[in-house]
């Protein structure tokens, strides 16, 4: 088996026509395979968002992950990029829905892309997964512990945002949603209401909640990780790929 892949930073067109910075990784196998939007947490696009990245390249999946805070701080840090951000309330909605719907145009033009293309989001960017698949023909979409989907943020916080809850009839593609039974951001509360909303609306979607677990509980790099999580989560997660970006 050839697991050669090819990891580089790239530009593409976004929302406006704007050149957005990403982080291209792709197996070079010769083969065609599922694509994957990979959406950064509010941290910003770091070394954990690329290594997330790479992971898929190296299990059979084109990826991509465009840098949402590019126009706010071309070439800063991280942290700097993030800190910009929040100052300014977050990625407006609008932005989102085009930055990746370039980044999936780009995914399907390549000749290792089957065409079907899925996002997958962490924190804010969870959310921002959810938005993408009631805006964008996507094939799946996945929601790692996604914050304010249902819910506002509280006032004062970094994110100036409102609720999806109005969207969820536009949800197009089925749904993964994987969430910390500890978290707040969402709450187990917030998240039985999106399932009853979903449920409502006849949607196709799998919700795991993680007893012990609470935000971040994939992040490797921080106290907030729980491996028994993590791992169930990834397979889930690559299952649920599988399924739906297959030829």
């Amino acid at each position: 088996m050839n697991d050669s892949l090819r990891a580089e930073t790239i530009w593409i067109q976004g929302h406006g026509g704007d050149q957005v910075e990403a982080y291209l990784a792709q197996p070079l196998d010769g083969g065609l395979h599922g694509g994957v939007v990979v959406i950064h947490h509010m941290p910003g696009y770091d070394e954990g968002t690329k290594e997330i990245t790479r992971k898929f390249a190296a299990h059979g999946y084109v990826a991509i992950c465009p840098n949402l805070y590019s126009r706010e701080a071309p070439g800063a840090s991280p942290d700097d990029a993030a800190a910009a951000a929040r100052a300014l309330g977050g990625v407006p909605d609008q932005r989102l829905v085009g930055d990746v719907a370039g980044a999936s145009a780009h995914l399907a033009s390549l000749a290792a892309c089957n065409g079907k293309v899925a996002t997958i989001g962490y924190c804010s960017g969870g959310r921002q997964s959810f938005l993408a698949a009631c805006s964008l023909p996507l094939q799946a979409a996945v929601v790692c512990y996604g914050a304010f989907i249902v819910a506002d943020p509280p006032p004062g916080g970094p994110l100036r945002v409102s609720s999806l809850a109005p969207l969820a009839p536009e949800l197009g593609c089925p749904l993964l949603g994987l969430f910390g039974a500890d978290d707040q951001h969402p709450s187990p509360a917030e998240t039985a209401q999106l399932e009853k909303l979903l449920t409502a609306e006849g949607k196709t979607f799998d919700f795991h909640t993680y007893e012990g677990a609470g935000h971040a509980f994939f992040s490797t790099d921080r106290v907030s990780y729980r491996p028994e999580a993590a791992a169930d989560g990834w397979s889930r997660i690559f299952d649920f790929f599988a399924r739906y970006l297959g030829d």
